[in-house]
């Protein structure tokens, strides 16, 4: 069973409370008073709330975790060990979170690694990275065709692709180590002989977030609208004109982007259309409605997101950064989770 969605937060201890507010003598004084108040609290005060992302990279630093691409090929070379890279959005996927929680930062995780793996963490956070870092991470990605968080991938030392597993199904730490050692080629006998066994009726293959068929691209309108019936979810329609070579490369290079992908497919039925459909078909008068009745442009990608096939409930243009793409899309999930939570209280 793929685990649920559940936000999980970082927290350091119990929240501190603020000064009592001192009466109004005036404004110098008040700011004193609060700066000695803060001065003088500060080394009790419980350790600060911190992000996601650096609680990840703490826990990497410690478990030997390193998160240069090429550094972990040139370890590769030396030792002669594969690299086990786990492709995670610590501060957006609840998935990745738990893997992390349930498998990678276990000790028995790290016994195992310390001997048979060079470990790569390929993190892709929303925030606490910079962008020439995340432009870096996000080439390895595309490199290896990763789409779907968290990934992980069996890499030789010659950066080829050796093995893959998608997804968390929320096994143990020694049943996952099971698992992904049996997918890896005996690089040694050594290392093939201390293989761990795979617990007996334990799946090996794990499956995509979402469900079997997470990460595919519905080629027509009618296509999206059926998948949506049966999951529940808002179709996402990514619209350019086929003949159009630029819009063409743009969409395909959306659709596969590290951080789009894996968002989206997670959230919404994607579908990838044309904005015209024969004349007086039913899928032509859905595109029109679905457009306001605006042509697109040449070379434009627009995303719309609709429930039927027919109403337009957000759009925004495909040719904004990604990153951007994908706050706006939260923006219209909260708002969506908002209005049916009032809708619910109204009844």
């Amino acid at each position: 069973m793929v685990l649920a969605h559940t936000q999980a937060e970082m927290i350091g201890g119990p929240a501190a409370s603020l000064p009592p507010r001192q009466p109004a003598c005036s404004g110098r004084l008040s700011l004193g008073m609060l700066l000695l108040s803060v001065a003088l609290l500060a080394p009790a005060l419980p350790p600060l709330v911190r992000l996601q992302p650096a609680a990840a990279s703490e826990h990497a630093q410690a478990s030997s975790w390193l998160t240069s691409y090429e550094e972990a090929l040139a370890a590769a070379q030396r030792s002669g060990r594969p690299v086990l890279t786990v492709f995670t959005g610590s501060d957006w996927c609840p998935h990745c979170k738990t893997l992390e929680e349930n498998v990678l930062f276990t000790e028995t995780f790290r016994e195992w690694a310390d001997a048979h793996v060079v470990l790569l963490m390929i993190d892709l956070p929303q925030a606490g990275i910079s962008q020439a870092v995340r432009s870096e991470r996000s080439q390895v990605c595309i490199k290896y065709g990763v789409r779907t968080f968290p990934s992980v991938l069996v890499i030789g030392p010659d950066g080829s692709k050796l093995a893959a597993q998608t997804g968390y199904t929320g096994q143990s730490a020694a049943a996952w180590i099971g698992a992904i050692a049996e997918k890896m080629p005996a690089v040694t006998s050594q290392t093939a002989s201390v293989r761990p066994a795979n617990p007996p009726g334990l799946a090996t293959a794990a499956v995509p977030v979402g469900g079997e068929d997470a990460g595919t691209v519905c080629e027509s309108l009618d296509d999206a609208v059926e998948k949506s019936r049966g999951t529940k979810r808002p179709i996402l329609l990514v619209v350019s004109r086929p003949g159009d070579k630029r819009a063409t490369t743009h969409t395909a290079s959306l659709i596969n982007h590290p951080e789009f992908a894996p968002f989206v497919h997670d959230h919404f039925v994607v579908a990838q259309v044309a904005p015209e459909a024969p004349s007086g078909s039913e899928t032509a008068q859905s595109m029109e409605n679905l457009l306001g009745g605006v042509e697109l442009p040449s070379e434009a990608v627009e995303l719309i997101v609709t429930e039927d096939g027919q109403t337009p409930l957000f759009s925004q243009s495909g040719g904004q950064p990604p990153a951007r793409i994908v706050n706006g899309l939260r923006r219209f999930l909260a708002a969506r989770q908002a209005a049916r939570f009032g809708e619910a209280a109204r009844r």
